[in-house]
């Protein structure tokens, strides 16, 4: 069995530092984990790639070819596409060697998650290699301490949920760049109550004009009880050991190894 977890978000949610944050972590734990960019148009992240999909394709190739001319968001698409298309790249790069721990740092583009089968694709392709994954979906917190916000990322990490059908988990990135009073107001978001947010957008202009649709937003939630939010405070060691049990308990991570036995000498009897 091999094991991994699909990183995704919005763009600027942090998943390269997550990733990074992640392998040291293991690596402090004796653990080897590798990481996998996906992401075609990457610029920077402070880790050293196992496998880089820039070494395929890059957004450029798609960007700048006289046929396709793709805007940035197409260009991405075409990119995933193409990788698709070309799984005997990936497999080769992969390799096939068992008990893998790999993290995949998926490209920022939500519409790839929420709607599109190239993620999902993604996936049957990668459990066809014998990997055990979990899905990881990134909101920076910064945006998300506001009732309006809340709701809609909410609702973005349900429609994820639902399109990929994967064990899942949600994180609010970057609570360590919080103010002393967003952390205080963070607390009633990680395991939101749509009726209160609902009430604290009582006083909002557009609410007014929509309530109706805010209403059925918060019984969604509400009905479907799918949607928690973990607090990722990199700065944190217990934050960051936290988030990784979870997932690894997820995914079954480490249960079927073999029990090490040590033998030990029997006391010595005392004399009486």
């Amino acid at each position: 069995m091999r094991y991994g977890q699909l990183v995704m978000g919005p763009a600027g949610s942090g998943k390269s530092t997550y990733c990074s944050t992640m392998q040291k972590q293991a690596a402090d734990d004796n653990k080897t984990v590798h990481i996998v960019n996906l992401d075609p148009a990457a610029e920077f992240f402070d880790y050293e790639p196992l496998v880089d999909i820039r070494e395929l394709i890059h957004v450029d190739d798609a960007m700048e070819d006289e046929e396709l001319k793709f805007g940035p968001n197409g260009g991405l698409v075409f990119c995933m596409e193409y990788l698709i298309e070309n799984t005997s790249w990936l497999e080769e790069q992969l390799g096939d060697t068992d008990d893998d721990y790999i993290i995949f740092d998926c490209p920022g583009q939500i519409e790839l998650y929420s709607h599109m089968t190239v993620v999902t694709d993604l996936i049957k392709i990668l459990q066809n290699l014998n990997f055990r994954l979990c899905g990881v979906f990134l909101v920076d917190s910064q945006f998300m301490v506001d009732a309006s916000k809340f709701l809609s990322g909410t609702m973005a990490a349900l429609s994820v949920m639902i399109n990929l059908e994967l064990p899942h988990i949600n994180i609010l990135s970057k609570v360590d760049l919080l103010s002393k009073s967003a952390k205080k107001q963070l607390d009633k978001y990680l395991e939101p109550d749509p009726y209160s947010l609902l009430a604290d957008l009582e006083d909002d202009p557009w609410n007014e004009k929509y309530r109706s649709l805010t209403q059925a937003l918060g019984r969604l939630i509400e009905d479907y009880s799918l949607v928690r939010f973990y607090p990722l405070n990199i700065k944190d060691e217990e934050s960051i050991a936290d988030i990784k049990i979870t997932i690894d308990n997820m995914i079954q991570y480490g249960e079927e190894e073999d029990v090490k036995m040590r033998d030990f000498d029997e006391p010595e009897a005392e004399d009486d």
